[in-house]
């Protein structure tokens, strides 16, 4: 495996690993599509503002604390201010939530930023779509399977059924029990 394949490789699963479960949707955050493009995050959400009519809210949305706290995410992490100035490279941090960007929106991100690195970055994320939506389909099955034996377990443990105690454990054949479950 050459330099260029691990390299590849290397680059798939950092796109897999940006791909997030927010609203019950798949996104991927500003600041993960920022590295993955090479720009900055600032860079990323000024193109998109320039473009906002390309973003409706099914594309991208912006966070929540709780969204973020729901990525489980410290909000340390992120670290908020509330002064509206550029931050210094390493100081300071995010003065806004992040926003969020659905298939559709990093589809839309090609359109916008039109880097050849953010072409190839593109084609790879909406690659890694793909594969998740192949995975959660090959699952989908046996989770319907699964979810119908919890449903007939419940129902069984729900419905109050005597215990037939001598099927379980054979009583002696003299006793008064045995003679009366026979």
């Amino acid at each position: 495996m050459g330099p260029d394949k691990s390299f590849a490789l290397a680059r798939k699963d950092r796109i897999e690993g940006a791909i997030r479960l927010c609203r019950g949707q798949r996104v991927v955050l500003d600041s993960d599509i920022a590295r993955l493009y090479g720009v900055t995050v600032a860079s990323l959400n000024q193109a998109v503002k320039r473009n906002a009519s390309r973003f409706p809210s099914d594309f991208m949305f912006r966070m929540t604390r709780e969204d973020l706290a729901d990525l489980g995410q410290e909000l340390g992490a992120t670290r908020l201010k509330s002064q509206i100035v550029i931050s210094k490279i390493g100081r300071g941090g995010r003065r806004s939530l992040p926003c969020a960007f659905t298939e559709q929106g990093v589809a839309m991100l090609s359109s916008v930023l039109r880097s050849a690195r953010a072409i190839q970055v593109n084609i790879e994320i909406m690659r890694a779509f793909v594969r998740l939506r192949g995975i959660v389909g090959a699952h989908a099955d046996l989770a319907r399977k699964v979810e119908a034996l919890e449903q007939k377990y419940d129902r069984q443990l729900a419905s109050p059924k005597p215990l037939n105690a001598s099927r379980y454990w054979p009583l002696p054949a003299g006793s008064q029990l045995a003679t009366l479950t026979r």
